[in-house]
């Protein structure tokens, strides 16, 4: 799969030097491990500690963003996870019935703090707890699941079920954040660098020099993304309730149908969109008069 290409590609850029020994691509470990049910019964016998069973058809990576879930009865599209594979998110259909709102803190892009709106008692700013408390609340609501089919770097599509119960949150705010904060046209190229920048996470080339463009271009957009957001957590679902920031490009006096001229900061004339509309119909009448001779 990917991984032993993100490893590997890792390991060169930073020492050269480094031999991998990779088990799965030994020849002789595998004439001896056929595959999973082999390795579990090895396990056994040596009194190896794993989570794995044989009653549990599937494979396990977990870290403290998420947990994902591969191989085994998972490689049939069809075959919905058992409930009691999940470790992260209980099921949306067991979530609490009473909604639980957060405000998530950011600076220059970066989470800062998470308050619980409904148990004002949980403020946390340290970055591992913020996460945890995140992962927690985020999962007590069924929040963060995934079921997709994958195209791996080395050709190969694959079905992975994944639990992100903290990142999910996070995301959520800090797009509708960037889009208070961020500059129409920095978010159309944030948004065509975010594809490269997942792309070459996916790959392996985090110590790549494009991903080092990339990664300075997108920090770069992420100075004025300070604020925070209000989220609402319920039976699988997240919503944004509310937004605020001080740097932020919104205008409600701007954007206003109630005040004329913008407000006192951006003179604003309704009528200048009369002169905007007929500069943009100009191609547009013209495309059409050669459809019409076609």
């Amino acid at each position: 799969g990917n991984d032993q290409v993100r490893f590997e590609l890792c390991a060169q850029a930073l020492n050269a030097n480094l031999k991998t020994i990779a088990p799965w691509r030994d020849l002789e470990f595998i004439e001896k491990f056929k595959g999973r049910q082999d390795l579990i019964a090895y396990a056994r016998e040596q009194n190896i500690p794993i989570d794995a069973t044989p009653k549990a058809p599937y494979s396990v990576d977990e870290n403290l963003y998420h947990t994902s879930y591969e191989s085994g009865m998972l490689e049939d599209p069809m075959t919905a996870p058992i409930p009691e594979m999940f470790k992260m998110t209980v099921d949306p259909k067991v979530a609490p019935n009473e909604s639980e709102s957060i405000r998530i803190h950011f600076k220059a892009g970066i989470p800062v703090q998470v308050s619980n709106l409904s148990h004002p008692q949980v403020d946390e700013t340290d970055p591992l707890l913020l996460f945890l408390e995140l992962n927690r609340v985020a999962g007590k609501h069924g929040i963060g699941r995934i079921d997709i089919v994958e195209n791996r770097f080395v050709g190969i599509k694959s079905r992975g079920v994944y639990e992100t119960p903290g990142g999910t949150l996070l995301r959520a705010a800090h797009l509708d954040l960037e889009g208070l904060c961020l500059d129409r046209e920095v978010m159309k190229l944030r948004d065509s660098l975010s594809v490269k920048f997942a792309e070459f996470c996916y790959n392996g080339f985090w110590f790549a020099p494009e991903m080092d463009f990339v990664r300075h271009a997108i920090e770069f957009s992420q100075k004025n993304v300070t604020g925070y957001v209000d989220l609402e957590l319920y039976k699988g679902n997240v919503t944004v309730i509310g937004r605020y920031s001080n740097v932020a490009l919104y205008s409600a006096d701007l954007a206003s149908m109630d005040l004329e001229g913008g407000g006192a900061n951006i003179e604003y004339n309704p009528s200048d969109a009369q002169g905007f509309i007929r500069i943009n119909a100009t191609r547009l009448k013209a495309h059409n008069l050669v459809q019409k001779r076609a």
